[in-house]
């Protein structure tokens, strides 16, 4: 869950980075790639529910 709450908190600042900076317009699409992979991530972890990684 750390992780990914850090790629949720890097993607914000790339976010911005990208936006306020001028001529980094890549580092936008790039946070908005990472948050989508955040997002991916937390949803296969919701999905597995209470399973171990283990069984």
């Amino acid at each position: 869950m750390a992780l990914v709450f850090f790629l949720i908190i890097a993607a914000i600042v790339l976010g911005l980075v990208g936006v306020v900076a001028h001529g980094l317009l890549y580092l936008l699409f790039i946070g908005i790639a990472v948050l989508i992979i955040a997002l991916a991530l937390s949803a296969i972890r919701f999905r597995r529910g209470g399973q171990s990684a283990n069984r």
